[in-house]
């Protein structure tokens, strides 16, 4: 399910099973030399989050993607986000970024940290045989917070 009014109207009805959100996390390089790095990296979350929807449609959430730059407070911002979305509904709640640095914070949730891949000159099997890889390496850790 994606944040949007449609899915939130089945949400609100049956909250019950859906317990789970995903938070995408994009660092928005506004540096020259590291925008196309950038951008890359936020397809590629973008496109995971997605699949990831697509696979678990009736459990998860995906929330917008929180953008930030990087002169932003981390720290700050996750205490700040973190802190709201503690508010929500949700059990589980888990941090998707391709930026190691949110590994460190300590947040209400789980950070599932992945490395970037470029995507833009893929074809879309390969791409889909990319994320179902990514998924497989992620699935213990949801299966492992779903337990709880």
């Amino acid at each position: 399910m994606n944040w949007n009014a449609a899915d939130m109207n089945t949400f609100l009805q049956q909250k019950e099973y859906i317990d789970t959100l995903i938070v995408p996390l994009i660092k928005v390089e506004t540096n020259e030399s590291l925008m196309k790095t950038s951008a890359s990296a936020t397809d590629f979350l973008m496109n995971l989050s997605t699949y990831i929807e697509q696979q678990f449609k009736g459990r998860i959430m995906v929330a917008p993607p929180f953008a930030y730059s990087p002169s932003m407070n981390s720290k700050e911002f996750g205490e700040v986000l973190s802190k709201d979305i503690a508010k929500s509904p949700f059990r589980h709640v888990f941090y998707l970024t391709t930026d190691a640095e949110w590994t460190s914070l300590e947040l209400h949730g789980k950070v599932l940290w992945l490395p970037a891949i470029p995507l833009e000159n893929m074809d879309e099997r390969l791409k889909n045989s990319i994320f179902e890889d990514q998924l497989k390496q992620l699935l213990p850790l949801l299966t492992e917070e779903w337990k709880k």
